[in-house]
Protein backbone atom coordinates (compact mmCIF):
# COMPACT_ATOMS: atom_id res chain seq x y z
CA UNK A 1 0.00 0.00 0.00
CA UNK A 2 2.87 2.37 0.89
CA UNK A 3 4.58 1.58 -2.41
CA UNK A 4 1.35 2.28 -4.29
CA UNK A 5 1.02 5.59 -2.43
CA UNK A 6 4.57 6.65 -3.34
CA UNK A 7 4.01 5.63 -6.95
CA UNK A 8 0.76 7.58 -7.15
CA UNK A 9 2.41 10.67 -5.68
CA UNK A 10 5.28 10.41 -8.19
CA UNK A 11 2.80 10.01 -11.05
CA UNK A 12 0.88 13.09 -9.92
CA UNK A 13 4.12 15.08 -9.59
CA UNK A 14 5.19 13.97 -13.08
CA UNK A 15 1.79 14.92 -14.50
CA UNK A 16 2.12 18.44 -13.06
CA UNK A 17 5.65 18.81 -14.46
CA UNK A 18 4.44 17.56 -17.83
CA UNK A 19 1.65 20.13 -17.92
CA UNK A 20 4.14 22.88 -17.10
CA UNK A 21 6.43 21.71 -19.91
CA UNK A 22 3.53 21.59 -22.35
CA UNK A 23 2.46 25.13 -21.49
CA UNK A 24 5.99 26.50 -21.84
CA UNK A 25 7.29 24.52 -24.83
CA UNK A 26 4.33 24.06 -27.13
CA UNK A 27 3.68 27.72 -28.04
CA UNK A 28 7.26 28.15 -29.27
CA UNK A 29 7.40 24.78 -31.04
CA UNK A 30 4.00 25.37 -32.62
CA UNK A 31 5.02 28.86 -33.82
CA UNK A 32 8.06 27.43 -35.60
CA UNK A 33 6.17 24.55 -37.18
CA UNK A 34 3.20 26.77 -38.07
CA UNK A 35 5.38 29.14 -40.09
CA UNK A 36 7.27 26.22 -41.63
CA UNK A 37 4.02 24.84 -42.95
CA UNK A 38 2.73 28.23 -44.10
CA UNK A 39 5.97 28.93 -45.99
CA UNK A 40 5.98 25.43 -47.44
CA UNK A 41 2.44 25.40 -48.84
CA UNK A 42 1.62 29.06 -49.49
CA UNK A 43 2.93 28.49 -52.99
CA UNK A 44 -0.30 26.58 -53.68
CA UNK A 45 -2.24 29.84 -53.41
CA UNK A 46 0.07 31.40 -56.00
CA UNK A 47 -0.29 28.52 -58.50
CA UNK A 48 -2.58 30.16 -61.05
CA UNK A 49 -0.96 33.59 -60.54
CA UNK A 50 2.52 32.22 -61.19
CA UNK A 51 1.17 30.65 -64.36
CA UNK A 52 -0.33 33.96 -65.50
CA UNK A 53 2.47 36.29 -64.36
CA UNK A 54 5.66 34.33 -65.05
CA UNK A 55 4.51 31.45 -67.29
CA UNK A 56 4.90 28.48 -64.95
CA UNK A 57 2.88 25.53 -66.32
CA UNK A 58 0.81 23.13 -64.23
CA UNK A 59 3.38 20.34 -64.54
CA UNK A 60 6.26 22.73 -63.84
CA UNK A 61 4.42 23.97 -60.76
CA UNK A 62 3.97 20.39 -59.53
CA UNK A 63 7.67 19.71 -60.07
CA UNK A 64 8.72 22.93 -58.35
CA UNK A 65 6.34 22.40 -55.45
CA UNK A 66 7.65 18.87 -55.01
CA UNK A 67 11.36 19.60 -55.51
CA UNK A 68 11.32 21.28 -52.11
CA UNK A 69 10.97 17.81 -50.63
CA UNK A 70 13.92 16.37 -52.57
CA UNK A 71 16.49 18.68 -51.01
CA UNK A 72 14.65 18.49 -47.69
CA UNK A 73 14.85 14.68 -47.76
CA UNK A 74 18.50 14.63 -48.91
CA UNK A 75 19.64 16.69 -45.92
CA UNK A 76 17.20 15.37 -43.32
CA UNK A 77 19.52 12.84 -41.66
CA UNK A 78 22.71 15.00 -41.84
CA UNK A 79 20.74 17.93 -40.41
CA UNK A 80 19.45 15.82 -37.54
CA UNK A 81 22.93 14.52 -36.74
CA UNK A 82 24.20 18.10 -36.68
CA UNK A 83 21.31 19.02 -34.37
CA UNK A 84 22.30 16.26 -31.94
CA UNK A 85 25.76 17.83 -31.70
CA UNK A 86 24.77 21.52 -31.72
CA UNK A 87 21.50 21.40 -29.76
CA UNK A 88 17.83 21.69 -30.67
CA UNK A 89 17.38 25.37 -29.73
CA UNK A 90 20.26 26.64 -31.85
CA UNK A 91 19.36 24.37 -34.75
CA UNK A 92 15.67 25.29 -34.90
CA UNK A 93 16.59 29.00 -34.73
CA UNK A 94 19.12 28.57 -37.58
CA UNK A 95 16.56 26.69 -39.66
CA UNK A 96 13.87 29.35 -39.16
CA UNK A 97 16.17 32.26 -40.02
CA UNK A 98 17.48 30.71 -43.24
CA UNK A 99 14.19 29.35 -44.52
CA UNK A 100 12.44 32.64 -43.68
CA UNK A 101 14.98 34.55 -45.78
CA UNK A 102 14.56 32.12 -48.68
CA UNK A 103 10.78 32.19 -48.43
CA UNK A 104 10.88 35.97 -48.73
CA UNK A 105 13.22 35.59 -51.73
CA UNK A 106 10.44 33.67 -53.54
CA UNK A 107 9.08 37.11 -54.47
CA UNK A 108 11.87 37.31 -57.07
CA UNK A 109 10.75 34.25 -59.08
CA UNK A 110 10.98 35.07 -62.79
CA UNK A 111 10.28 31.73 -64.45
CA UNK A 112 10.45 27.96 -64.09
CA UNK A 113 14.16 27.66 -63.32
CA UNK A 114 14.27 30.36 -60.66
CA UNK A 115 11.17 28.71 -59.16
CA UNK A 116 12.92 25.33 -59.06
CA UNK A 117 16.13 26.74 -57.57
CA UNK A 118 14.45 28.70 -54.79
CA UNK A 119 12.16 25.81 -53.86
CA UNK A 120 15.20 23.50 -53.78
CA UNK A 121 17.13 25.83 -51.46
CA UNK A 122 14.05 26.35 -49.30
CA UNK A 123 13.93 22.58 -48.74
CA UNK A 124 17.62 22.56 -47.84
CA UNK A 125 17.10 25.31 -45.29
CA UNK A 126 14.13 23.65 -43.59
CA UNK A 127 15.66 20.14 -43.48
CA UNK A 128 15.74 18.68 -39.99
CA UNK A 129 13.05 20.83 -38.39
CA UNK A 130 10.42 18.17 -37.84
CA UNK A 131 12.80 15.41 -36.61
CA UNK A 132 14.26 17.97 -34.22
CA UNK A 133 10.80 18.66 -32.81
CA UNK A 134 10.19 14.90 -32.49
CA UNK A 135 13.58 14.43 -30.85
CA UNK A 136 12.65 17.10 -28.29
CA UNK A 137 9.54 15.07 -27.51
CA UNK A 138 11.76 12.07 -26.65
CA UNK A 139 13.75 14.27 -24.24
CA UNK A 140 10.82 15.86 -22.45
CA UNK A 141 7.84 13.49 -22.45
CA UNK A 142 7.19 9.90 -21.40
CA UNK A 143 5.99 7.35 -23.94
CA UNK A 144 2.44 7.34 -22.58
CA UNK A 145 2.15 11.08 -23.33
CA UNK A 146 3.89 11.18 -26.71
CA UNK A 147 0.96 10.48 -29.05
CA UNK A 148 -0.96 13.28 -27.35
CA UNK A 149 2.01 15.69 -27.48
CA UNK A 150 2.67 14.89 -31.15
CA UNK A 151 -1.02 15.46 -31.82
CA UNK A 152 -0.70 18.92 -30.25
CA UNK A 153 2.38 19.65 -32.38
CA UNK A 154 0.40 18.72 -35.49
CA UNK A 155 -2.03 21.48 -34.58
CA UNK A 156 0.54 23.82 -36.14
CA UNK A 157 0.12 22.58 -39.73
CA UNK A 158 -3.61 21.95 -39.36
CA UNK A 159 -4.23 25.45 -38.00
CA UNK A 160 -1.93 26.73 -40.76
CA UNK A 161 -4.36 25.20 -43.25
CA UNK A 162 -7.29 26.94 -41.55
CA UNK A 163 -5.63 30.31 -40.90
CA UNK A 164 -2.70 30.28 -43.31
CA UNK A 165 -4.72 29.93 -46.51
CA UNK A 166 -7.09 32.84 -45.75
CA UNK A 167 -4.13 34.84 -44.42
CA UNK A 168 -2.16 34.19 -47.61
CA UNK A 169 -5.22 34.94 -49.70
CA UNK A 170 -5.67 38.25 -47.87
CA UNK A 171 -2.03 39.19 -48.48
CA UNK A 172 -2.48 38.41 -52.16
CA UNK A 173 -5.25 40.99 -52.27
CA UNK A 174 -2.41 43.55 -51.99
CA UNK A 175 -1.91 42.98 -55.72
CA UNK A 176 -0.37 46.04 -57.47
CA UNK A 177 0.51 47.77 -54.16
CA UNK A 178 3.91 49.46 -54.66
CA UNK A 179 4.11 47.76 -58.04
CA UNK A 180 4.27 44.22 -56.62
CA UNK A 181 2.05 41.27 -57.40
CA UNK A 182 -0.07 39.89 -54.57
CA UNK A 183 1.94 36.66 -54.44
CA UNK A 184 5.13 38.70 -54.01
CA UNK A 185 3.67 40.45 -50.96
CA UNK A 186 2.62 37.07 -49.55
CA UNK A 187 6.10 35.55 -49.85
CA UNK A 188 7.81 38.67 -48.48
CA UNK A 189 5.65 39.22 -45.40
CA UNK A 190 5.38 35.57 -44.39
CA UNK A 191 9.15 35.12 -44.80
CA UNK A 192 9.90 38.09 -42.52
CA UNK A 193 7.51 36.77 -39.86
CA UNK A 194 9.33 33.43 -39.96
CA UNK A 195 12.64 35.14 -39.26
CA UNK A 196 11.10 36.78 -36.19
CA UNK A 197 10.00 33.32 -35.00
CA UNK A 198 13.61 32.15 -35.34
CA UNK A 199 14.72 34.93 -33.00
CA UNK A 200 11.95 33.95 -30.55
CA UNK A 201 13.18 30.33 -30.55
CA UNK A 202 16.76 31.40 -29.83
CA UNK A 203 15.81 33.34 -26.72
CA UNK A 204 13.02 31.18 -25.25
CA UNK A 205 13.42 27.47 -26.09
CA UNK A 206 15.46 25.35 -23.63
CA UNK A 207 17.44 22.38 -24.93
CA UNK A 208 16.32 19.86 -22.29
CA UNK A 209 14.53 19.79 -18.91
CA UNK A 210 17.64 20.65 -16.88
CA UNK A 211 18.19 23.78 -19.02
CA UNK A 212 14.74 25.19 -18.24
CA UNK A 213 14.86 27.93 -15.61
CA UNK A 214 11.11 27.59 -15.05
CA UNK A 215 11.46 23.99 -13.79
CA UNK A 216 12.62 22.99 -10.33
CA UNK A 217 15.46 20.48 -10.21
CA UNK A 218 13.00 17.82 -9.01
CA UNK A 219 10.66 18.52 -11.93
CA UNK A 220 13.55 18.37 -14.41
CA UNK A 221 14.74 15.10 -12.87
CA UNK A 222 11.40 13.34 -13.16
CA UNK A 223 10.72 14.60 -16.71
CA UNK A 224 14.14 13.37 -17.87
CA UNK A 225 13.81 10.06 -16.03
CA UNK A 226 10.35 9.29 -17.39
CA UNK A 227 11.22 10.47 -20.93
CA UNK A 228 14.48 8.57 -21.36
CA UNK A 229 13.95 5.84 -18.82
CA UNK A 230 10.89 4.03 -20.21
CA UNK A 231 12.92 0.94 -20.84
CA UNK A 232 14.83 2.44 -23.76
CA UNK A 233 18.50 1.74 -24.34
CA UNK A 234 20.25 5.05 -24.93
CA UNK A 235 22.40 4.71 -28.03
CA UNK A 236 24.62 7.78 -28.45
CA UNK A 237 26.80 6.69 -31.35
CA UNK A 238 25.89 5.48 -34.81
CA UNK A 239 28.94 3.27 -35.29
CA UNK A 240 27.71 -0.26 -34.74
CA UNK A 241 24.10 0.96 -34.55
CA UNK A 242 23.37 1.73 -38.21
CA UNK A 243 20.85 -1.09 -38.48
CA UNK A 244 19.04 0.14 -35.37
CA UNK A 245 18.67 3.58 -36.91
CA UNK A 246 17.86 2.71 -40.52
CA UNK A 247 17.25 -0.96 -41.27
CA UNK A 248 15.07 -2.55 -38.62
CA UNK A 249 11.98 -4.04 -40.32
CA UNK A 250 9.48 -1.97 -38.32
CA UNK A 251 11.32 1.23 -39.31
CA UNK A 252 11.34 0.29 -43.00
CA UNK A 253 7.66 -0.66 -43.08
CA UNK A 254 6.42 2.34 -41.11
CA UNK A 255 8.53 4.59 -43.35
CA UNK A 256 6.84 3.10 -46.43
CA UNK A 257 3.36 3.62 -44.97
CA UNK A 258 4.35 7.16 -44.02
CA UNK A 259 5.53 7.70 -47.61
CA UNK A 260 2.06 6.77 -48.90
CA UNK A 261 0.41 8.97 -46.28
CA UNK A 262 2.50 11.96 -47.35
CA UNK A 263 1.80 11.44 -51.05
CA UNK A 264 -1.85 11.75 -50.11
CA UNK A 265 -1.48 14.57 -47.58
CA UNK A 266 0.82 16.85 -49.55
CA UNK A 267 -0.92 16.11 -52.83
CA UNK A 268 -4.24 17.26 -51.40
CA UNK A 269 -2.83 20.34 -49.63
CA UNK A 270 -0.83 21.62 -52.60
CA UNK A 271 -3.68 21.17 -55.08
CA UNK A 272 -6.73 22.01 -52.99
CA UNK A 273 -6.83 25.71 -53.96
CA UNK A 274 -6.92 24.76 -57.66
CA UNK A 275 -9.58 22.10 -56.93
CA UNK A 276 -11.65 24.74 -55.13
CA UNK A 277 -11.17 27.21 -57.97
CA UNK A 278 -12.28 24.56 -60.46
CA UNK A 279 -15.55 24.32 -58.48
CA UNK A 280 -16.35 27.88 -59.65
CA UNK A 281 -15.24 29.61 -56.45
CA UNK A 282 -13.44 32.87 -57.25
CA UNK A 283 -11.35 35.48 -55.44
CA UNK A 284 -8.01 34.79 -53.69
CA UNK A 285 -9.37 35.32 -50.17
CA UNK A 286 -12.48 33.18 -50.73
CA UNK A 287 -10.45 30.39 -52.34
CA UNK A 288 -8.07 30.48 -49.36
CA UNK A 289 -10.97 30.46 -46.93
CA UNK A 290 -12.68 27.45 -48.52
CA UNK A 291 -9.35 25.63 -48.90
CA UNK A 292 -8.83 26.11 -45.17
CA UNK A 293 -11.75 23.73 -44.55
CA UNK A 294 -9.29 20.87 -44.98
CA UNK A 295 -7.46 22.21 -41.95
CA UNK A 296 -10.62 21.85 -39.87
CA UNK A 297 -10.72 18.15 -40.69
CA UNK A 298 -7.00 17.80 -40.04
CA UNK A 299 -7.32 19.54 -36.66
CA UNK A 300 -10.14 17.22 -35.64
CA UNK A 301 -7.98 14.27 -36.66
CA UNK A 302 -4.85 15.17 -34.66
CA UNK A 303 -6.93 15.91 -31.56
CA UNK A 304 -9.42 13.05 -31.81
CA UNK A 305 -7.24 10.13 -32.89
CA UNK A 306 -4.87 10.29 -29.86
CA UNK A 307 -7.95 10.12 -27.63
CA UNK A 308 -9.24 7.10 -29.55
CA UNK A 309 -5.73 5.63 -29.38
CA UNK A 310 -5.85 5.53 -25.58
CA UNK A 311 -8.92 3.30 -25.78
CA UNK A 312 -7.77 1.20 -28.73
CA UNK A 313 -5.80 -1.96 -28.17
CA UNK A 314 -3.53 -1.73 -31.22
CA UNK A 315 -2.22 1.53 -32.67
CA UNK A 316 -1.06 -0.38 -35.75
CA UNK A 317 -4.58 -1.67 -36.40
CA UNK A 318 -5.87 1.88 -35.99
CA UNK A 319 -3.38 3.04 -38.66
CA UNK A 320 -4.88 0.48 -41.05
CA UNK A 321 -8.45 1.49 -40.26
CA UNK A 322 -7.67 5.15 -40.93
CA UNK A 323 -6.04 4.30 -44.28
CA UNK A 324 -9.12 2.32 -45.31
CA UNK A 325 -11.38 5.20 -44.30
CA UNK A 326 -9.29 7.56 -46.44
CA UNK A 327 -9.69 5.31 -49.49
CA UNK A 328 -13.46 5.11 -49.04
CA UNK A 329 -13.82 8.88 -48.62
CA UNK A 330 -11.72 9.59 -51.72
CA UNK A 331 -13.78 7.10 -53.73
CA UNK A 332 -17.00 8.87 -52.75
CA UNK A 333 -15.41 12.19 -53.82
CA UNK A 334 -14.65 10.77 -57.27
CA UNK A 335 -18.26 9.71 -57.90
CA UNK A 336 -19.83 12.84 -56.38
CA UNK A 337 -20.95 15.75 -58.56
CA UNK A 338 -21.83 18.23 -55.80
CA UNK A 339 -19.12 20.87 -55.10
CA UNK A 340 -20.32 21.30 -51.49
CA UNK A 341 -20.18 17.54 -50.88
CA UNK A 342 -16.74 17.29 -52.48
CA UNK A 343 -15.32 20.02 -50.26
CA UNK A 344 -16.85 18.31 -47.21
CA UNK A 345 -15.37 14.95 -48.27
CA UNK A 346 -11.88 16.44 -48.55
CA UNK A 347 -12.23 17.85 -45.04
CA UNK A 348 -13.37 14.43 -43.77
CA UNK A 349 -10.52 12.66 -45.55
CA UNK A 350 -8.06 14.94 -43.76
CA UNK A 351 -9.40 13.70 -40.42
CA UNK A 352 -8.09 10.26 -41.33
CA UNK A 353 -4.93 11.33 -43.18
CA UNK A 354 -3.65 13.71 -40.48
CA UNK A 355 -5.09 11.78 -37.55
CA UNK A 356 -2.75 8.92 -38.47
CA UNK A 357 0.38 11.04 -38.00
CA UNK A 358 0.66 10.97 -34.17
CA UNK A 359 0.37 7.17 -34.34
CA UNK A 360 3.34 6.83 -36.73
CA UNK A 361 5.63 8.74 -34.42
CA UNK A 362 4.35 7.05 -31.26
CA UNK A 363 5.17 3.65 -32.76
CA UNK A 364 8.66 4.84 -33.75
CA UNK A 365 9.62 6.81 -30.62
CA UNK A 366 8.71 3.90 -28.33
CA UNK A 367 11.47 1.82 -29.90
CA UNK A 368 14.51 4.13 -30.17
CA UNK A 369 16.43 6.68 -28.11
CA UNK A 370 19.53 8.88 -28.06
CA UNK A 371 21.45 9.50 -31.30
CA UNK A 372 19.74 6.49 -32.86
CA UNK A 373 16.42 8.24 -32.27
CA UNK A 374 17.68 11.44 -33.92
CA UNK A 375 18.90 9.49 -36.95
CA UNK A 376 16.02 7.01 -37.11
CA UNK A 377 13.27 9.60 -36.82
CA UNK A 378 15.02 11.65 -39.50
CA UNK A 379 15.20 8.59 -41.75
CA UNK A 380 11.47 7.93 -41.42
CA UNK A 381 10.74 11.58 -42.15
CA UNK A 382 13.11 11.48 -45.13
CA UNK A 383 11.10 8.69 -46.73
CA UNK A 384 7.91 10.63 -46.01
CA UNK A 385 9.39 13.71 -47.64
CA UNK A 386 9.86 11.77 -50.86
CA UNK A 387 6.09 11.38 -50.72
CA UNK A 388 5.93 15.15 -50.47
CA UNK A 389 7.73 15.31 -53.82
CA UNK A 390 5.73 12.55 -55.47
CA UNK A 391 2.31 13.80 -54.29
CA UNK A 392 2.18 17.20 -56.04
CA UNK A 393 3.87 15.74 -59.12
CA UNK A 394 1.40 12.84 -59.35
CA UNK A 395 -1.53 15.20 -58.86
CA UNK A 396 -0.09 17.46 -61.57
CA UNK A 397 0.22 14.55 -64.01
CA UNK A 398 -3.36 13.48 -63.25
CA UNK A 399 -4.62 17.03 -63.85
CA UNK A 400 -2.64 17.37 -67.09
CA UNK A 401 -4.02 14.06 -68.35
CA UNK A 402 -7.66 14.82 -67.54
CA UNK A 403 -7.90 18.61 -67.28
CA UNK A 404 -9.54 18.09 -63.88
CA UNK A 405 -7.69 19.08 -60.66
CA UNK A 406 -9.88 16.60 -58.74
CA UNK A 407 -8.42 13.67 -60.69
CA UNK A 408 -5.64 13.53 -58.11
CA UNK A 409 -8.07 11.82 -55.74
CA UNK A 410 -7.41 8.61 -57.69
CA UNK A 411 -3.83 8.89 -56.38
CA UNK A 412 -5.27 9.12 -52.86
CA UNK A 413 -7.31 5.95 -53.38
CA UNK A 414 -4.33 3.97 -54.69
CA UNK A 415 -1.96 5.06 -51.91
CA UNK A 416 -4.52 4.40 -49.17
CA UNK A 417 -5.26 0.89 -50.44
CA UNK A 418 -1.54 0.02 -50.51
CA UNK A 419 -1.24 1.45 -47.00
CA UNK A 420 -3.97 -0.89 -45.79
CA UNK A 421 -2.15 -3.86 -47.36
CA UNK A 422 1.11 -2.91 -45.60
CA UNK A 423 -0.50 -2.71 -42.16
CA UNK A 424 -0.25 -6.47 -41.37
CA UNK A 425 3.46 -6.31 -42.23
CA UNK A 426 3.89 -3.45 -39.77
CA UNK A 427 2.04 -5.37 -37.06
CA UNK A 428 4.34 -8.39 -37.52
CA UNK A 429 7.46 -6.20 -37.55
CA UNK A 430 6.43 -4.40 -34.35
CA UNK A 431 5.70 -7.71 -32.59
CA UNK A 432 9.12 -9.04 -33.60
CA UNK A 433 10.84 -5.83 -32.49
CA UNK A 434 9.15 -5.87 -29.08
CA UNK A 435 9.88 -9.56 -28.56
CA UNK A 436 13.56 -9.06 -29.37
CA UNK A 437 13.75 -5.96 -27.16
CA UNK A 438 12.22 -7.83 -24.23
CA UNK A 439 15.06 -10.36 -24.37
CA UNK A 440 17.81 -7.73 -24.09
CA UNK A 441 18.59 -6.35 -20.61
CA UNK A 442 18.39 -2.57 -20.23
CA UNK A 443 21.67 -0.90 -19.32
CA UNK A 444 21.70 2.29 -17.29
Amino acid sequence: MAIDSVSSAADAFHARATRKALIRLLPVMLAAYFMAYVDRVNVALAKTHLQADVGISVTAFGLGAGIFFVSYAFLEVPSSLAMHRIGARRWIARIALTWGALSAAMMFVQGEWSFYVLRFFLGMAEAGLYPTLMYMVTLWFSQKDRATVVGFIYLAPTVALIVGNPMGGALMELDSALGLHGWQWMFLIEGLVTMLVGILVWFTLPEAPHDARWLTSEEADILSARATGDGSRHENRLKGNMKKAFARPFIVVIALIYLLNQITNVGIVFNLPSIVEDLNIHGSFLIGLVSGSSGIGATIGVLLVPVVHRRFRSEVALIGILAAATAVTAAVFVVSSSPAVQILLIAVSMIFVCGTLPLFWSVAMARMSGLVAAAGLAFINTIGLLGGFLGPYAFGLAEDATGNPGAGLWVVIACSVVGVLLTPLLANAVRSEDAADAMVPVSH
